[in-house]
């Protein structure tokens, strides 16, 4: 999957990630006011709305950008129908050909682990019938727990040709507190950067990358300059571009040639526009700004 991820990278010339992390305040008016028109000021309003943004955005960008990171958070606070509109929303992306990365944040052990593996990146089992739930061709994982964790998810990255994208050093201003910290002759950052390693050694594609990927933050470019010369066959989603405050200048350590190594999201810069009469026009415009902007500061041969 990394390898269909890195081809359509290059087929749209745009290492770019929109991520779907919807808020009732981005969504433009007048498609609030026939979702809850329709659903009242409910859960399924609220999904509903959420639904219809997303498609704008979609239909925005899809001929733009390589792949698309609903968050689940986002989704789950709306209970049922916020997971009908995640799920829905994936869906909807497939359609375009883009990737999907779910970004779902999960960890634990044993059969809960596999749990979660089945459910997002390969099948449930109900008594014989093999079923495709979220669908979802990378999500993110949280190594915590330990590298026996991950095992469900590498198997189904190999059954069902998927991806993971672990959290390595991650963008916001606390991440130090934990993933800084100096254990033996290393930061723990470094310490899961070393596991991801040597999980991923022979899961290798066709691009020189490995389907055991690294969540690294924008706003750690010291951090993430270490890291690529630790694993230089491990990919990068890069959170922290925009709104969070990391600059297009910064981020040519992340990547290993080119545009190749590593995809850098925006969410917040790309949907959250204030032009409601305008809205699919400035989110397209956002997010043929960011391609320049990277095109121009970071990605060059």
């Amino acid at each position: 999957m990394t390898d269909i991820l890195i081809d359509r990278i290059l087929e749209k010339n745009n290492p770019t990630v929109v991520g779907l992390d919807p808020q009732l305040s981005f969504i433009p008016q007048n498609i609030k006011e026939q979702a809850f028109g329709e659903h009242g000021k409910t859960l399924e309003g609220a999904a509903a709305c959420f639904f219809a943004f997303n498609k704008l955005i979609i239909d925005a960008v899809a001929d733009l950008v390589p792949a698309v990171k609903p968050q689940i958070a986002m989704y789950e606070q709306f209970g049922a129908a916020g997971i009908d509109c995640y799920i829905k929303t994936i869906n909807y992306a497939k359609k375009y050909g883009l990737i999907v990365i779910g970004d779902i944040k999960r960890s634990d052990i044993a059969s809960t682990a596999e749990a979660y593996a089945n459910g997002h990146i390969g099948e449930v089992d109900i008594e014989g019938e093999r079923i495709v739930v979220y669908n979802e061709d990378f999500i993110t994982l949280n190594p915590y727990l330990g590298a026996d964790t991950l095992e469900p998810f590498i198997k189904n990255c190999t059954l069902y040709n998927k991806g993971i994208f672990v959290l390595v050093k991650t963008s916001n201003a606390g991440s130090g507190d934990i993933q800084d910290l100096i254990t033996d002759s290393a930061t723990v950052y470094e310490t899961v950067g070393n596991m991801l390693y040597k999980l991923g050694e022979n899961t290798v594609g066709s691009h020189g990358f490995s389907k055991i990927c690294a969540v690294v933050g924008a706003t750690y470019p010291n951090e993430a300059k270490k890291l690529r010369e630790q694993l230089p066959n491990t990919f990068f989603l890069v959170p922290g571009y925009g709104a969070q405050g990391a600059k297009a200048d910064a981020l040519k350590p992340y990547f290993t040639n080119g545009i190749i190594g590593a995809v850098i999201n925006s969410s917040r810069g790309i949907i959250a526009q204030k032009d409601d009469k305008n809205f699919t026009k400035s989110v397209r415009q956002a997010c043929i700004d960011m391609k320049n902007d990277l095109l121009n500061s970071c990605c060059q041969q």
